[in-house]
């Protein structure tokens, strides 16, 4: 097995980092600062870990300006040490071969069109009129329905799921047991029964999004459900119907988002939030895990709901006196009026 190996000049170099100290030392791999053992790169991006340099055993780190006095041996400066260690760590990185071709045990439409530096991997289904663009690779067990694109360079790792008119751009990743196009949460009530209203539309993924596993994307009613260009989204989210997400916006594990909910670009979605249907969120807004969004957000900023945890003697008192509020509010008002 080959092993990858740079020096601290050279990564510096490629990433534009500033180099202190001896340039030639090698790099074989990354860990933490904690863990990572002479030959590997670490990364100091939060204050709170500082104190680990000392004793880091790593042979290069990355971090801020301001931290390179406290460290000992070679460092690269970096004005975001996170996103430059993420680029580094890409470096070693060993993806399996992908080569182009159709596994035997494929089952494909005569009408599909898969370009010839696709890989189909096995038990892959491919519906009708359906395009798998160049370099794309269909992992195994894939069902990918009728009226769908697979752009070029997008993977579907395996048992991804493309139900109907579902269109990525390129270099589009998604994760196992992933779910786009199956059909939004749509019912009508009549006569004391619940009717299906058809899902006609389908689901626009732009480029360079990825898509966690087990998440699930329904397919709009009437017009698409859409996501820009670089929405990253976690495992285990819901995309209801109709919902459109802006570009660069990411969205932690267990958040969800109802129909036709609109959330703008640069955003951040707290683990296990939520946002409900017809809503619009504007750009560059954060909210915080477990927080429930429950009217449009008009502002940029950090928005946060739910209580705190305390113990559960705390929680019941301060339950019972939530239920009061109304008439303490009426109270003080009556008393203002005096």
């Amino acid at each position: 097995m080959t092993v990858t190996s740079f020096t601290a000049a050279d990564l510096a170099g490629r990433y534009a980092l500033e180099l202190r100290g001896d340039g030639q030392v090698r790099v074989e791999g990354v860990g933490t600062l904690a863990r990572a053992s002479a030959g590997q790169l670490a990364f100091l991006a939060n204050s709170r870990y500082r104190s680990q340099l000392a004793d880091s055993a790593a042979s290069v780190v990355v971090l801020r300006a301001e931290d390179a006095d406290d460290a000992q041996g070679t460092t690269l400066v970096a004005k975001d040490p996170y996103a430059a260690f993420a680029k580094i760590a890409a470096l070693f990185e060993h993806q399996p071969a992908r080569p182009p071709g159709i596994h035997a045990s494929a089952v494909i439409d005569p009408s599909a069109r898969i370009a010839p530096s696709a890989h189909i991997g096995p038990f892959v289904s491919i519906g009708a009129d359906t395009v798998i663009g160049d370099g794309a690779i269909i992992g195994p067990h894939c069902v990918i329905g009728d009226h769908c694109v697979v752009g070029a360079g997008c993977e579907l790792v395996a048992r991804v799921t493309l139900v109907v008119r579902v269109r990525l751009g390129q270099r589009v990743l998604i994760h196992a047991g992933a779910v786009l196009g199956a059909d939004g949460f749509g019912l009508a009530m009549d006569a004391g029964h619940w009717i299906k209203v058809p899902q006609l539309g389908g689901v626009v993924v732009g480029n360079d999004c990825e898509i966690g596993a087990n998440t699930t994307i329904d397919r709009g009613a009437l017009d698409d459900t859409v996501l820009e260009d670089d929405v990253r989204l976690d495992n285990q989210i819901q995309i209801g119907h109709n919902v459109h997400i802006g570009a660069h916006t990411a969205m932690a594990g267990c958040s969800a988002a109802a129909g036709s909910a609109r959330i703008g670009r640069y955003c951040l979605i707290g683990g296990a939030a939520g946002v409900l249907g017809h809503l619009e969120i504007c750009d560059r807004v954060v909210v915080t895990a477990m927080s429930l969004v429950t009217s449009s957000i008009r502002e940029p900023g950090e928005y946060s709901s739910g209580t705190p945890l305390t113990d559960n003697r705390t929680w019941r008192k301060n339950a019972a006196r939530f239920k009061q509020l109304d008439a303490l509010a009426r109270r003080v008002l009556a008393a203002d009026k005096e």
